[in-house]
């Protein structure tokens, strides 16, 4: 009499595959890659328009880049926590609720603590909604990715944008006006005495016209690619 000895089932061993750090290499690059190799003003040319309109002085592009670093960083976190339940044929007008959901606030904070640089932005704050920087992070980025690496990658991407628009007003309020004013200061700090105009100097209003946005922007345009050869562009 034979008797069969049956084997137990093998245990199935669960591998963890080991979780990635906060800033990893591939997160840090998504916060500094948008600072200089993929700018979203200099490199993509996206939300020239705002660099070309609002940037008269310095504390309006201050105001300015809150506003989109505020939009994007929850825009780009809100839809990435649903991104699995949006279907796809109404993705966009999912991003677009929610970009004008937060606008929305945004704008009432403005108004309700800096009226007078709301007021100066005018309707460059509603059109935030249509911004193509935000629009084309939540949708080439925000839809397919984690929270985390979406936050860190609106940070990056607004920080781009910002710095860029701060530099552009610098140089336009200070020679269009001598002047540079922050937000919370009632009036702006005046960098030419009064005394130098008795000499001859003239601030030039040039400086202050939106040609001149366009120009300041193409020169840096032309500073960053000669001094980052990654960005040159073979015919």
């Amino acid at each position: 009499m034979s008797t069969e000895v049956k084997e137990a089932p093998a245990k199935e061993v669960v591998v963890k595959e080991p979780s990635e750090p906060l800033f990893s290499k591939k997160n840090k690059k998504l916060l500094i890659d948008p600072l200089d190799d993929a700018n979203p003003i200099t490199v993509q040319v996206l939300g020239i328009c705002s660099a070309l309109a609002i940037t008269v002085q310095v504390k309006q592009a201050i105001v300015m880049s809150l506003s989109v670093l505020a939009v994007m960083i929850f825009g780009n976190l809100i839809v990435s926590l649903i991104r699995n339940m949006i279907p796809n044929r109404i993705r966009i007008i999912v991003q677009l609720v929610v970009v004008a959901s937060l606008v929305i606030l945004v704008d009432q904070v403005l108004k309700a603590y800096v009226y007078d640089v709301s007021k100066a932005l005018s309707v460059f704050v509603g059109l935030i909604i249509t911004n193509c920087i935000i629009m084309g992070r939540l949708e080439a980025f925000a839809l397919g990715n984690k929270p985390w690496p979406s936050i860190l990658d609106a940070i990056g991407n607004a920080a781009g944008y910002g710095w860029i628009l701060i530099a552009v007003a610098l140089v336009r309020e200070v020679f269009g006006s001598g002047t540079i004013s922050f937000p919370g200061l009632d009036e702006a700090i005046t960098l030419v005495p009064a005394s130098v105009f008795d000499f001859g100097y003239m601030n030039n209003n040039l400086m202050i016209l939106p040609p001149m946005a366009l120009i300041t922007v193409g020169i840096i345009i032309w500073i960053q690619r000669n001094r980052n050869t990654k960005l040159f562009e073979e015919n």
